[in-house]
């Protein structure tokens, strides 16, 4: 299987730079392993969307787009659950 191509957008880039370091970590590790595994085990598709899943790492979600026919994750938004779905 290929291994896709992750990109992170303008905003994902900020919001993960306002996170406390270890959290930033995990996340970084969890967006990583997304090459491998585009749909790992515990993501959900959001619904009302084509191709946009969530993945929870700790207490933050991580919301991505999946571009099958490029080979690609477009990380699209990170933050704690109470603020990432306004």
């Amino acid at each position: 299987m290929a291994r896709y191509r992750i990109e992170v957008s303008a905003t994902a880039e900020k919001q993960l730079g306002k996170l406390p370091r270890h959290d930033q970590v995990r996340i970084a590790r969890a967006i990583s392993l997304l090459a491998e595994t585009p749909r790992p085990r515990g993501c959900r598709k959001l619904t009302g969307y084509e191709d946009i899943f969530r993945i929870r790492v700790g207490t933050c979600r991580v919301i991505y787009s999946v571009e099958q026919a490029e080979i690609l994750i477009i990380i699209l938004k990170i933050g704690r659950r109470k603020d990432i779905y306004r």
